[in-house]
């Protein structure tokens, strides 16, 4: 996944929310608690752009297969974000269902947890379509 080039928005005064500019902030090997530090690292970097006072809601994007524990890193915030901007601000996570496409007759579905295969054809071969996002998609600010 590459990171989104996008710009930056301000809407809402006194009110702020950044908004349009993905970046990619997961890695496979790593684990809550560094992804929660490059959300965290991310936010405080808009935040001084905008010269905020305080960051009051993320909203974040998680994929179904991203392997990612949104209360883990809700947990981590609540450490990492104290004595800066950022805390007490709300976390707010929308996961994307995973959808797969079948290879062999290119239908589109969404798979049950126990199931991958096709279910027009039966064709085990799939292209991963969604699921796998991870981004913090949007910053408000104050």
């Amino acid at each position: 996944m590459k990171p989104g080039a996008g710009s930056l928005n301000w809407v809402r005064c006194p009110r702020q929310r950044w908004r349009g500019h993905r970046v990619k902030v997961y890695n496979p090997h790593m684990h809550e608690l560094p992804v929660t530090q490059s959300i965290l690292d991310i936010a405080l970097k808009h935040a001084a752009k905008a010269e905020a006072k305080r960051i009051t809601d993320l909203h974040i994007v998680m994929g179904e297969l991203s392997k990612l524990v949104d209360e883990s890193i809700q947990f981590y915030w609540d450490l990492i974000a104290k004595d800066t901007i950022a805390e007490g601000a709300k976390l707010h996570f929308r996961i994307v269902p995973t959808e797969f496409q079948c290879m062999a007759c290119f239908y589109k579905y969404h798979p049950d947890d126990e199931e991958f295969s096709c279910p027009n054809c039966g064709a085990v071969g799939v292209k991963i379509i969604a699921g796998e996002e991870f981004s913090l998609e949007a910053i408000d600010v104050e």
